[in-house]
Order: structure tokens, then sequence, then C-alpha cells
């Protein structure tokens, strides 16, 4: 039997209703439409059978099973078991408790909880398994750093690791307005390291593939790069540059949105992250929400107040760029919230990636795109293409299978011979050539010029010129670590890689 359709809940000052999804998208009977203007809150349950709404605000946290809850009450985190609040079944105490997350899935409940520093001290987030709390060695694992007034904590779906943004509200070096932010990655194995961005900026976004094997990081000043790392920290794809702050993984974690919302002007990117492929490139203009639907295919996108007052409305999407709805709120009215209704994992199986656009009865306008401001100097004078940004196209990061091993001393041998043989054919060539073809004027060569090939073969160029900027990196590790600096696990095992690069560049040079 076909899954349902999930609905959409919509609240605005014309009240609460909710709408079929696709392909109908008219006001649903299942529930009645509440027209007051009092609800400030509404939820589902997990499962999506059960919705509840009302007029206050939620401060608990609670477990996905709902069987555990937890509050912050001055320096302890408090736990209720079985929806008994009469008794405090256990507590987590540390100093100057700030934040607590709780672990998503089921049991065993893991607590992710972080301490702001003071007077010198740093800050430092820890890792503990419910209701393990007593000891020294309670702690799953312990991340400690400086530069952070606030952070973000962000479990992966399998409760195996916690990625943390430390932000701080003022960057002391003047080099960005939204204050400095450095992303970590701790492990409940013991696990941890620095996440190493390759562009200075803010991190506008971080999210975890729920597959809990990847991350995809927003980065660096725009126009902003996008990267997916592994659980290594590693980088495995790099989406280049673009107008981007925001990335949201499909349920299915198959299919990666990076989208420019806020004051950005909505450009959305769509990708096949199995193929590392564009999908399409559509534009929701002044966009403030946007959520994936519970099926994987399609998505929502809207605009609401109070962040917009105006052209409050939502649209819904194929991820191959079509809109099939639209709804547009009227001038006096505002939406203020809108949302899918959630479906247990496994209700919707993932389908096959489709790269055509689906058909759509809803015609799509095509934004103009601005043109640059011309003094009347200039109009009548051709138009000269000047960029303010170099824009970096996306590569994949992921090693070439058998390009990281060394060739061996048989195999080195042979290519050997094969180089000498050439080298003869060649020179004999050139012994023949001043009879037969008479030798070009040498030209002047600029001194700045770098030639493009050493060896003859780009792609071992390529490979000699990326051992020689890890070997460099790894001296600036050296140099870091003889200062004192204390170095992370992931840098440590760049160090010891130091010997094995060395003999690969060693071979691959000679055998040129």
């Amino acid at each position: 039997m076909a899954p349902s359709t999930p609905l959409l809940t919509v609240r605005g000052s014309e009240g609460l209703y909710m709408v079929n999804g696709p392909p109908h998208f008219t006001e649903s009977t299942v529930f009645p439409r509440e027209s007051g203007k009092n609800c400030k809150v509404y939820t589902f349950s997990k499962d999506g059978t059960l919705f509840a709404w009302g007029n206050g605000e939620k401060c608990p946290s609670w477990s996905e099973d709902e069987m555990l809850c937890a509050r912050n009450v001055n320096n302890e985190v408090h736990f209720f078991e079985n929806n008994n609040f009469s008794a405090i079944a256990n507590k987590l105490h540390l100093q100057k408790i700030n934040d607590f997350v709780l672990s998503p899935g089921p049991q065993p409940y893991k607590v992710a909880v972080y301490v702001p520093g003071s007077k010198g001290a740093p800050s430092f987030v820890r890792l503990y398994q419910y209701p393990n709390f007593g000891g020294p060695h309670a702690a799953l694992a312990n991340k400690s750093f400086f530069k952070a007034d606030k952070v973000t904590m962000l479990w992966n779906k399998k409760a195996t690791a916690v990625l943390v943004i430390a932000s701080t509200d003022v960057d002391k070096t003047g080099a960005s307005y939204y204050g400095e932010q450095t992303l970590h990655y701790i492990a409940t194995n013991g696990e941890s390291a620095v996440v190493q961005l390759p562009k200075n900026g803010p991190i506008y976004d971080v999210v975890w593939n729920s597959s809990s094997t990847e991350f995809c990081a927003v980065y660096g000043f725009m126009p902003a790069k996008a990267t997916i790392f592994n659980l290594k920290c590693d980088p495995v794809f790099d989406f280049g540059t673009g107008p981007r702050n925001a990335a949201y993984y499909s349920p299915h974690g198959h299919i990666l949105v990076l989208a420019g919302f806020g004051n950005l002007r909505g450009q959305m990117e769509v990708w096949d992250v199995k193929n590392y492929k564009l999908i399409s490139k559509p534009v929701a203009s002044d966009s403030t929400y946007f959520a994936w639907c519970p099926d994987g295919e399609h998505i929502l996108t809207a605009t609401c107040a109070p962040r917009l007052r105006v052209n409050n409305g939502y649209k819904i999407w194929h991820y191959t760029g079509s809109i099939l709805h639209k709804f547009d709120v009227p001038s006096n009215a505002e939406l203020w919230q809108v949302s899918w209704q959630p479906f247990l994992d496994g209700i919707f199986p993932a389908k096959a990636i489709t790269y055509q656009a689906v058909p759509s009865e809803v015609p799509s306008k095509e934004p103009k795109v601005a043109t640059a401001y011309r003094p009347p100097a200039l109009r009548n004078k051709p138009v000269t293409n000047s960029k303010l940004h170099e824009e970096e196209p996306p590569q994949n990061m992921k090693p070439h299978p058998g390009n990281d091993k060394p060739l061996s001393k048989t195999a080195l041998k042979n290519q050997r011979k094969h180089e000498a043989k050439k080298a003869a054919k060649q020179e004999a060539k050139s012994d023949k050539g001043p009879d037969l073809v008479p030798t070009p004027a040498p030209q002047s060569i600029p001194q700045n010029t770098i030639p493009q090939s050493v060896s003859g073969d780009p792609e071992i160029d390529k490979k000699i010129k990326n051992l020689k900027k890890k070997l460099k990196a790894i001296e600036q590790l050296k140099e870091q670590a003889a200062t004192g600096k204390q170095l992370e696990k992931n840098q440590l095992e760049k160090i010891q890689k130091e010997t094995a690069l060395l003999q690969e560049l060693e071979d691959l040079e000679l055998g040129l």
C-alpha cells in the first residue's frame, strides 16, 4: 500500500489549518481550521499521527521516544523518566553549564554539555552516556577550546559524533563583522579534531548527512565555499564558491541543496551527492524558510513574517526545479509559520534521481538579472568583463584509486627503461632535424613564466605539485609543535605521513 501524502501545516493571521500535499494542494478536512490568532506554537508527534498546538512556548528537551525529559537548572541538568515529573531521576552537575543537547535515536541516551571558559580557562564540550555521570572518567569525550562566547552542538543521526560551532561575538582582528567561528568534531569513542576550513570567514551552516558518515559545511567570505567532509574531517568534495549560506540534505541523504537566503537572492543548487552532479539551479527569491518533504522529492520554501511582512506565501517545488504549487497570502494578511507533517523513517523509499524537470502547470517566472550601472560616458562603449571575485569550480577531493601508492622498484625500473628509449628516439630525431627543418629564431621568454609541464605527463606533474603542497603544510605543523602548540589528532597523523610522502615524491621525480 502506498504511503499517504504528507500534510502541510500553515499558521498565520488567517488562523491555523492544514493543506493536502502533492499533487492536490487543497485545504485538508482532517484538521478543522482554527481561525484564532492565539496559536504561538504547534508540533507533531514523531510519527506524525498526533498534532498539538497552544499559546505557550516549550522549554524542556525530550528524547525522541519521549521517555526522557531534561532541563537546565542553574549548574545542573535535571532528568525525568517515563513522564514522571514528581521526582528527579538523575542529575548532571558541572560548574556553569550553559547549554546541553540530547542525542537523537533510541537508548542508550547521550548528552552533550557546554561549559564556557572563564579567567583564562578554556571552554569545553563533554559527551556523556545517560545515566553514567559520576566519576572522573565518566565522560565519553571531552574537547576544550578558546574563543567561544557561544556554541551550537549538532548530533549526527546515529548519535556517534557531535559537531560544535564555536562563535565569538567580536572578531578582535577586525576581519569579520560576524565575529569569529571555528568548527570542532567530537566522537563518542573519544576522538576529536578541529575541522580545517581552507577559506577564512564566517561559518554559515553545518549539516549532517542522514547516513552519519559525512557532513557539509558552508563557510568563508562571500562568495562562500561549501565542502563535504568525512568522519576523519578530510574534505571529500568541494563545491567551489557561490552565493550561498545554507545547506540542506534530503531525508534519504542522496540530494543536497545549497542555498543563499536572507540577504542573498535565493539561488539554490540541487546536487546529486552520490555522483556529485548538479541537478538544477532554481531561484526562490525572498525566502525565509526551507524544508524537505519526508518523501525526499519535494521542497517547501516560504516567505514568513515577521522576517518579511510583504509578499508572504509559500511554494512547493520538485527538486528538478519545477514549481508545483504556489500560494500567496493576501496583502492584508501575514504568514507566520509553515511546515511538513513528519513521518517515520522508511515510510517513503528512496527513488532514483532524475535530471529532467517534471512537468508543472504553475508558470515559472525567470527573475530579471539586474545589469551593472554604467556611467553615461561608458554606455556607448564596449563592455569589459570584470569580476570582483575569482570563482572556484567544484572539485572532487577523493584520492583516485592507486594514485596514493608509490611505484614498486620493478615498475620504477621499467618506467626508467621506457623513458630512456623515448629519450634516445628524441635525440635521434634531433640529429636529423637541422637538415630538414630550419631552427626557429629564439624568442624572449618572460622571467616570471612558469613551465606548465615538467615530466610531459600532466597527471604526474599534478601529483608532484600536490605532494609538495602537503609537505609544506606538514612543515608548518612541525613549526607550530616546536613552539609548544598542542596539535590535534588529525594534525599529528599528517606529520606521521611525512616519510611516506617524501618517498612518493622521490619515486615520482626519479621516474621523470
